[in-house]
């Protein structure tokens, strides 16, 4: 309990001083950034030059400038409007009158301001500094250059405007009050250049110990936060500080979209309570979400002017190295992991398959479910349902190098189907293969036509694997996945009854 205005308040978190990465550190790593990392690494060169990686960073950068104050509550700009400004520019003339909460000419120069702040990053990292509290109070300035005051609370309670300190350690306690009423600690005013020093001081060991990039990002984030050393910007900062980590590795900046804003919260309050995983779960999954949309761009990335030459020269280079196969044990290994995992679908698929027969033939006996897995003679059957899925999940679905289904039909007075497709990931074949789920619908009409309606995707991410991965983790992380994906599927089916 503490003392607020002659009252106690209840604090749902009571400051302490940060603490280090747990003992059993290793237990919260990644199994499968490590093995997609690698593969970038190798090829990334190769893309050094085209235009489509500085097209990717470009946009990224300017994802990474809007939603991080989206995140705050900042400012809001609509979704629309949001996807217009990563794929154009950020410019005020791109921004429609009602598509924001505050007139664009105000939000603009603060969008700057950010993607001001990553590009200090890339810069920083480029010149190989080590991370400083000189260096994180740069980073302040830079994000609050267009912001002239910040909220606080006067003695008589009251909310008022006050200026804010650029670069400066915060001067009087900032500690939020919930929506239920309780008080969230951060460190008081006098322990904070004691606790960013241990912090800074703490990050270069582990920097020496070779903690991974999204453990130590997560570690950096929920620490930096507990200590929340400025009066206002304070997660900002933390998502730079998470990126420079990611940067520093050749990874990519930390992009947590609105879309993700409760699953990151979630994550810093169990680390509150001395739990890291969620948190750094999430840092992992959106690394693996930037991962495989950068190595689905083409290395031979096409301008419009382009002579006619020049393309079918790239084409039959392409066709050429398919025929090579210099990747003959990447493929032999991927193929593998892949059959394995077919194998683990049609065994779970069929399970169902058993249980659903069992009930609908108690109802008709016409009703039935089944499972076919595909063969050399219908593998490519849902090509274009595989290509619009992978459209929406932002990835490559390479259906030349590899391609095989599983599926469980549901047969009622209406065909559904429920397919699991296995297939290369990436437009060029770097062992990274990929699989995706999606349920379709299938009605007779009056003329005894089959009409389709659109797929629609089960999986709220693609799950992906390497060559490089070990067999029993890949399974590990397929199984759950395999398990949302039916259940996900199953409750479709079960809606549209």
């Amino acid at each position: 309990m503490t003392e607020k205005g002659g009252n106690l308040v209840q604090t749902t978190f009571v400051w302490k001083p940060i603490e280090d990465l747990p003992l059993n550190w290793m237990a919260l790593a990644s199994t499968e950034l490590e093995g997609l990392a690698r593969i970038w690494k190798s090829q990334a060169r190769k893309f050094q030059e085209s235009d489509a990686l500085k097209k990717f960073y470009e946009q990224l950068s300017r994802e990474w400038a809007i939603e991080t104050g989206i995140i705050e509550n900042l400012y809001s700009i609509d979704r629309d409007t949001t996807q217009l400004l990563i794929e154009k520019g950020i410019e005020t003339t791109l921004i429609p009158y009602g598509t924001t909460d505050q007139p664009a000419e105000r939000i603009v120069p603060v969008l700057i301001d950010q993607q001001e702040a990553l590009e200090s990053l890339f810069s920083f990292v480029a010149q190989k500094r080590e991370l400083s509290i000189f260096y994180i109070r740069e980073l302040h300035q830079i994000f609050t250059q267009h912001q002239e005051t910040v909220d606080a609370v006067d003695a008589f309670g009251h909310k008022v405007q006050v200026p804010l300190l650029h670069g400066q350690w915060k001067q009087k306690p900032n500690n939020p009050t919930l929506r239920d009423g309780k008080v969230h600690e951060y460190s008081p005013p006098l322990q904070v250049q004691s606790e960013m020093e241990r912090l800074v001081s703490m990050h270069l060991e582990d920097t020496k110990q070779g903690v991974p990039p999204e453990l130590e990002a997560a570690w950096l984030h929920h620490r930096f936060t507990q200590i929340h050393p400025f009066q206002d910007g304070n997660g900002r900062v933390a998502r730079a500080l998470a990126s420079f980590i990611f940067i520093k590795a050749g990874w990519f900046p930390l992009v947590i979209s609105r879309d993700f804003r409760d699953e990151y919260l979630d994550g810093l309050q169990e680390a509150d309570k001395g739990n890291l995983f969620n948190l750094v779960n999430l840092f992992a999954k959106l690394q693996k979400k930037a991962f495989v949309k950068v190595l689905s761009l083409s290395e031979n990335v096409l301008n419009d002017g382009e002579p006619l030459k020049k393309v079918i020269l790239a084409g039959i280079e392409r066709l050429k190295a398919r025929k090579e196969q210099q990747t003959q044990q990447m493929q032999s290994q991927a193929f593998e992991l892949a059959e394995k995992l077919e194998d683990i679908a049609e065994a779970k698929f069929g399970l169902v398959a058993l249980e659903l027969n069992h009930e609908l033939k108690s109802l008709e006996e016409v009703y039935f479910a089944d499972v076919q897995r595909s063969d050399k003679n219908n593998d490519y059957w849902y090509r274009q349902q595989i290509i619009q899925i992978a459209i929406a999940l932002q990835y490559y679905a390479d259906t030349r190098t590899y391609r095989s289904w599983v599926r469980l039909k549901i047969k009622e007075d209406r065909q559904t189907e429920i397919i699991l497709s296995f297939h290369a990931l990436g437009f060029e074949f770097f062992g990274i293969m990929a699989a995706s789920a999606f349920i379709e619908y299938r009605d007779k009409t009056e003329e005894q036509e089959v009409t389709f309606l659109q797929p629609r995707v089960l999986c709220s991410e693609v799950f992906q694997f390497s060559y490089t991965e070990k067999e029993d983790f890949v399974i590990q992380r397929f199984d759950p996945w395999l398990e949302d994906v039916l259940l996900v599927g199953l409750d479709q089916w079960r809606k549209q009854l």
